[in-house]
């Protein structure tokens, strides 16, 4: 399952910025940050494409990624590091071009505080997902095993999602639409 991404909203040449939304900004939507951010970088789009996070709840706001999380991210290869949780309001609208909501509950909270045009379910670009198999489980309140399932869920659709990107954002090349190829 594969949704369309949004068009650009921001002008001037901005990076097309997306955020990946949660409910506190502590484990899923940092994880899927921390990994997007890696894909964009290897894809070669980081001019182009900027990746952001943040929760529907304030409860965290200035503090770390969960450890848990944070510690898996750093088994696998990423720099969990640099996060610093923080709350998604109504001013974000303006100033992102896609809102990735984790689960049906944010996507809600989220559409709730604007205009709900930029607004998808995350795992509308995850491969694997069904139609009614779109939540990206919170893995808080369980073992370790959950984080690894939310990790394989973001690692496979940030492919899927950087894939989108590239194709939407790829540079026309004006010569080639002048003459018709």
């Amino acid at each position: 399952m594969t949704a369309a991404l949004p068009a650009r909203t921001r002008a001037g040449g901005a990076p097309y910025r997306v955020a990946v939304v949660c409910l506190g900004n502590i484990c899923r939507s940092p994880m899927a940050d921390v990994v997007l951010t890696d894909r964009v970088e290897a894809a070669g789009l980081a001019d182009r494409v900027e990746v952001v996070s943040a929760g529907t709840g304030g409860w965290h706001v200035g503090g770390p990624m969960d450890r848990r999380a944070a510690a898996l991210l750093t088994t696998h290869g990423y720099d969990a590091s640099r996060h610093v949780a923080q709350q998604f309001g109504p001013a974000w609208f303006a100033e992102t071009d896609l809102v990735l909501a984790m689960d049906a509950d944010n996507y809600s909270d989220i559409v709730a505080q604007g205009p709900g045009a930029s607004v998808r379910m995350f795992r509308d670009f995850d491969p694997r997902a069904g139609e009614h198999d779109r939540d990206v489980p919170d893995p808080y309140f369980g073992g370790d095993e959950g984080f690894a399932e939310v990790l394989a869920m973001v690692e496979r659709t940030a492919d899927a999602l950087v894939a989108a990107l590239d194709e939407a954002l790829r540079p026309v090349d004006s010569a080639a639409v002048e003459s018709g190829d």
